[in-house]
């Protein structure tokens, strides 16, 4: 037991594949409800775990394609091979933007975003997470403003200063959040800060199983609150039958999707920059009424341009996670906490599906932090050495 212990703190246990891992769990946690026929759910089509393995595969080869880069091409290799980049070098890029991530800064943010939520709380006029008809109407702006500045400064100062202290911060935070009954922000604010202190603090297993256990029982709970407080609504399962007849419902909906490939045309992308809501339009698709419906990771882009859609979607967050990943390992820093962001997210979209403009503006911020990376490593030998 004490060697599976020491196995585990020393794994790898947030390389990009991960995200295969909780989709062949969030498959599961499905087949579990089907297998029950929980309220009525019956086994989605052969086509539809096609399409999953489908998507998972180009997911796998956009991981894989930096790793091929680095392993068969010798310049690129070199230019990599046992260098560590220190944020706090004079030459490197980081001292171009060190105000952005100066720990001042970052805890004003921090400090700022806190604000902002506690004054939406207070301005919605109750906890949302007890009542459907508050919550309906709680990603107000500044919720969005205010979760748009929490979780990457928050992840940032993990990340450079890993102060004990700063965790009450994230504890402030999870529960400002968690109160607006919306699972997804509550699930990407622990998943976050678990995966930067995995990497910026080398967890003891002891923590990790912590973590592990109650980003679980959290994410179970705010999601069954939430969901039998909506007052227009009656359910009778437990917890867990919730946990398992969701999942089995999402896939019941990709399931309906699969068999109308393109069918928006482009629609849902382009409604993810604009005010519309992308899973309304899920829902209006797919089951023919009005809700914001999830389609798992793989859905929209089916429902908006077919299986090569989802190719190239998979693809792109695998290759993007890779390059992330491998970053953070060279440079540290501020590059654990943006892979902590987006990796977390990502995670989360195996449910609920890549229609967020908050997450697509973390992965812009990834991108860009990549070119800037790139920039000045390759610029010269001088610049990156010193």
């Amino acid at each position: 037991m004490e060697l599976n212990l020491i196995k585990l703190r020393d794994m790898d246990l947030f390389s990009p594949y991960i995200v295969v891992v909780a989709i062949a769990l969030y498959v599961l946690l499905a087949a579990v409800g089907y297998a029950y026929h929980i309220r009525n759910l019956q086994w989605a089509s052969t086509t539809t775990f096609l399409y999953v393995l489908w998507g998972t595969l180009f997911f796998i080869a956009g991981a894989l394609v930096p790793k091929l880069i680095t392993r068969y091409r010798a310049g690129i290799k070199s230019a990599f091979k046992n260098r560590k980049i220190s944020e706090e070098k004079n030459n490197s890029w980081y001292s171009k933007i060190k105000i952005l991530v100066d720990e001042r800064v970052l805890l004003a943010l921090v400090l700022i975003a806190l604000f902002l939520q506690g004054l939406n709380l207070y301005l919605l006029g109750g906890l949302p997470i007890l009542s459907g008809y508050i919550r309906f109407n709680a990603t107000t702006d500044l919720w969005r403003v205010s979760y748009l500045i929490f979780l990457p400064a928050l992840n940032l100062l993990l990340a450079k200063y890993p102060r004990k202290w700063y965790y009450l911060l994230f504890i402030a935070g999870l529960g400002l959040f968690a109160v607006t009954g919306y699972r997804t922000t509550t699930i990407a604010i622990i998943l976050s800060v678990f995966i930067t202190s995995y990497y910026a603090r080398r967890l003891k297993t002891k923590y990790i199983l912590f973590f592990i256990l109650l980003l679980a029982v959290i994410g179970i709970a705010v999601g069954y609150i939430a969901v039998i407080t909506i007052e227009w609504q009656q359910w009778a399962l437990n917890p867990l039958e919730l946990l398992f007849y969701r999942a089995g419902f999402t896939l019941m909906v990709l399931d309906k999707i699969v068999h109308m490939p393109g069918f928006t045309g482009g629609e849902l992308f382009s409604q993810i920059f604009s005010s519309q809501h992308p899973r309304v339009t899920v829902g209006l698709t797919a089951l023919g009424y009005k809700a914001s419906i999830t389609s798992t990771i793989f859905g929209p882009a089916v429902l908006d341009f077919g299986a090569l859609g989802l190719a190239v979607q998979m693809f792109l967050l695998g290759f993007i996670l890779r390059l992330m990943h491998s970053t953070q390992k060279i440079a540290n820093g501020a590059y654990i906490a943006l892979y902590a962001v987006i990796l977390a997210h990502t995670m989360i979209w195996v449910e609920t599906g890549p229609t967020d403009i908050i997450v697509w503006t973390f992965y812009a911020l990834a991108i860009l932090s990549l070119i800037i990376f790139a920039l000045h490593t390759f610029r010269g030998a001088t610049s990156v050495k010193s």
